[in-house]
């Protein structure tokens, strides 16, 4: 007479999903230092490319302070020479343009400066004296040297800002000296000096220039409304779209009588450093992800070989290939996911530290950010189904005599 035989009992996903859980909080140990080298390798993934992306981030701003961004925009002349003067929407129209970031204007005067009321005319030192709208020092990168820029409450007042090589002739040093506005069509006054400048290498023609403001310049010194040159800083990526309409947008009736700089060396130095720090950082994140896979598959393959013991007491108990399978491929989910938010968590932290640090601008690329508890998940999921099938093949007296 033939026995009928139990038949294996079924687990629902509930009871699937508990077991799963079960391994990592019973073995706290083996769970963390498992979860521990996952967070590893896949921090090592995130600093490396944050600190990467970080150094080029910092490079690229220094470029950009140099004047990669900055276009000029100046009148031109007709072809017998004459000047043809921008008109006085030259600056709204171009400050419309959408990659425009920062704009700010000179505009001649009539003037002239001295040391004092009884320095002959003819002694201008070739400095030059010009209206200045009160975003000129941000937009060119300026520092001051000493005293402070021109602002609502001064650009109406009879003082000025001298530029780094102006303050050097006129002797001045600090703040609160006078010097002495003069032209031809002028009657003289005295200006206080409120600021000076440093030296200015995006630019270096302000360092011979004396900025009033624009109200007082237009009211006392003959100052014109339509501008000499028009400052623009672009978007980095947008030069070149700003320099094909500029000339059009500042003079829409003569742009072939307008000058627009090119800063093409340095644009060209900026795309060549940016594409030579891309590769750069796909290519150490790369390394990393390839050194954090290896450190996941091996951290997964190592515990679920190491317990084939337990396999072969639970396959003799009568569990089933499938539901050995699916608990260890629901534990490796379980510590890899943990392991990869974890690992991302502290590479951007370290990103954020160094860059602090070094005093770079914090990146920590958001694809790599989130592609790095995916990868985790994916490697340690296919770091432990090859172990996990072949323990839950075993006999179950073969896993036995394995443990």
């Amino acid at each position: 007479m033939t026995r009928n035989l139990p038949r294996p009992a079924r687990l629902r996903p509930v009871d699937l999903l508990r077991l799963g859980f079960l391994g990592p909080r019973t073995r706290r140990l083996r769970s963390a230092l498992s979860t521990l080298g996952i967070a590893l390798g896949i921090a090592a993934v995130v600093a490396v490319t944050g600190i990467s992306a970080s150094n080029q981030a910092h490079l690229l701003e220094r470029l950009d302070n140099l004047g990669s961004n900055l276009v000029m925009v100046a009148p031109g002349q007709k072809f017998d020479g004459t000047p043809v003067e921008l008109p006085e929407t030259a600056v709204p129209m171009l400050g419309n343009i959408a990659p425009v970031e920062q704009i700010s204007s000179t505009a001649d005067t009539k003037a002239h400066i001295y040391r004092s009321d009884v320095v002959p005319a003819s002694q201008t030192n070739s400095l030059r004296v010009l209206s200045a709208h009160l975003g000129l020092l941000k937009t060119l990168r300026g520092d001051l040297d000493s005293g402070r820029w021109l602002d609502e409450a001064t650009e109406r007042l009879p003082v000025v800002v001298l530029g780094h090589s102006a303050a050097e002739a006129l002797g001045v040093r600090d703040p609160g000296k006078k010097v002495w506005l003069d032209s031809e069509e002028l009657a003289g006054e005295w200006y206080g000096v409120i600021g000076t400048l440093k030296p200015n290498e995006l630019v270096p023609a302000i360092d011979d220039s004396v900025f009033v403001g624009r109200p007082q310049a237009i009211a006392a010194l003959g100052g014109g409304r339509t501008p000499s040159t028009v400052y623009l800083r672009t978007h980095p990526e947008r030069v070149s779209d700003v320099q094909a309409v500029a000339a059009a947008t500042a003079n829409p009736a003569q742009p072939a009588v307008v000058a627009v700089s090119r800063p093409s060396d340095l644009l060209k130095i900026r795309k060549e450093t940016s594409t030579a720090l891309t590769g750069l950082v796909l290519s150490l994140a790369g390394i990393a992800l390839l050194v954090g896979g290896v450190g996941i598959a091996n951290t997964m393959v190592v515990g679920v070989m190491e317990r084939r013991g337990e396999v072969g007491l639970r396959r003799a108990l009568g569990a089933r290939q499938g539901q050995i399978t699916i608990q260890f491929l629901i534990e490796a989910v379980l510590l890899a996911l943990i392991g990869g938010l974890a690992g991302a968590a502290a590479g951007a932290a370290v990103v954020y530290v160094y860059a602090a640090i070094q005093g770079w601008p914090a990146a920590v690329p958001v694809v790599w950010a989130v592609a790095g508890p995916a990868v985790a998940v994916v490697v340690g999921t296919v770091a432990g189904l090859y172990p996990a099938l072949r323990a839950a093949r075993m006999p179950p007296t073969g896993a036995l005599r394995a443990a």
